[in-house]
């Protein structure tokens, strides 16, 4: 090599030829390997995966593949003014807000199968409830204490110039009121019955989360990734086009003033709003998911989006049966060819609780093959 894995991953954020198309490792609780086999010292490193930890870093240099790492800036959320009253138990945790609007109440739940929680209760089932998640996002107070700077600063120095570092910030408001707020069937009675409502809201959480954002940016990070698991299966193209389009221009405008890119992770089936990514001003599509978990290839994918937006693709061949190894190739081969130029393409590698290291090692190898030559 020439130049070193980070300076490679920079020139594909500046749209500039890398030597090699990057294959970048990611592992969390959802997605880490089989311990069955690993070698014993990898598997004393990654230990119980935890969200924000080292492990990526870890299971991309155990691959000797490129890192692109995830860790959220520390910052500290509280409420000023405002009552919040919790009641933690071993399997169940509720949450209410009181709010001069009346109260809110969450509760969320423990799976033994997956060993994490879940919501079982959103805070806001009716139009009623939204102007109290609102005063709950006005009565926000964001610090960033200097302890999370350093910590920041350590994982900066832990990857070094085998990659880059990117922050995670929560999605866009609409992607929220799914994810952790309300759902997706509230969430469509509110768009039917309350748009007005849930717009004021919306506003008064994009103040909220600006504030995240320029905290996060005084981090030493290279990447801002607004994690919104978009899906049309949950945010129709005609939800995102009202809520989200203006919203993300504007965040990527304070990314890129910093001198950072800005991210927008959207795994699951987005075909039919790239045609909206690609008018906004945001630099990558994170987790582009193929066939047959996504609805959507890379060629298709990159025609939709154009050549100014990177596709950070996951290799989801990974997920399914590796037994035949042309096929596995073949495909891969095709998403590199439908990438187009090397100068907008990143291959994403998450690990799998169903396959064992070699199994991972198996893509790796076929990915080695074609990463060297970028199309051009």
């Amino acid at each position: 090599m020439s130049i070193t894995p980070r300076e490679n991953l920079l020139r594909v954020l500046r749209h500039e030829r890398p030597e090699w198309i990057p294959i970048c490792g990611h592992c969390d609780p959802y997605n880490q390997p089989n311990r069955r086999g690993m070698d014993p010292d990898l598997a004393a490193r990654l230990g119980d995966v935890r969200w924000g930890d080292e492990s990526s870093v870890h299971f991309a240099r155990a691959l000797g593949i490129d890192i692109a790492d995830w860790q959220s800036a520390p910052v500290r959320v509280r409420q000023r003014t405002l009552s919040v009253e919790s009641r933690n138990g071993d399997s169940e945790r509720v949450t209410l807000w009181h709010t001069p609007c009346g109260d809110l109440r969450e509760v969320r739940r423990y799976s033994p199968d997956t060993r994490m929680w879940y919501i079982a209760e959103h805070a806001v089932k009716t139009p009623e409830d939204l102007p109290r998640l609102a005063a709950v996002f006005e009565d926000m107070e964001h610090t960033l204490p200097a302890e999370g700077i350093e910590a920041v600063r350590r994982r900066r120095a832990l990857i070094g110039d085998d990659g880059i570092l990117m922050c995670p910030i929560p999605g866009t408001p609409l992607g929220q009121m799914v994810r952790a707020h309300a759902g997706v069937e509230t969430l469509a009675y509110l768009w039917a019955d309350a748009p007005n409502a849930l717009r004021d809201l919306f506003g008064v959480i994009e103040a909220a989360h600006a504030r995240h954002l320029a905290l996060a940016l005084q981090c030493e990070n290279d990447v801002i990734i607004t994690v919104d698991d978009t899906s049309t299966t949950t945010i129709s193209p005609a939800m995102f086009e009202t809520f989200c389009l203006g919203y993300t221009d504007r965040f990527a405008a304070a990314v890129h003033k910093a001198g950072r890119w800005y991210f927008h992770h959207s795994c699951g089936l987005i075909r039919d709003l790239l045609p909206l990514y690609r008018r906004t001003q945001m630099d990558a599509v994170h987790a582009f998911t193929i066939p047959p978990i996504g609805n959507v290839t890379v060629a298709q994918g990159r025609e939709l989006l154009g050549d100014r937006i990177i596709i950070y693709a996951g290799l989801s061949q990974l997920f399914g049966s590796l037994a035949d190894r042309a096929a596995v190739t073949r495909s891969i081969e095709a998403m590199v060819r439908g990438a187009g130029d090397g100068d907008h393409f990143i291959l994403g590698l998450a690990a799998d609780p169903e396959k064992t290291m070699d199994d991972t090692r198996l893509i790796v190898d076929i990915c080695r093959r074609l990463q060297r030559q970028p199309p051009r």
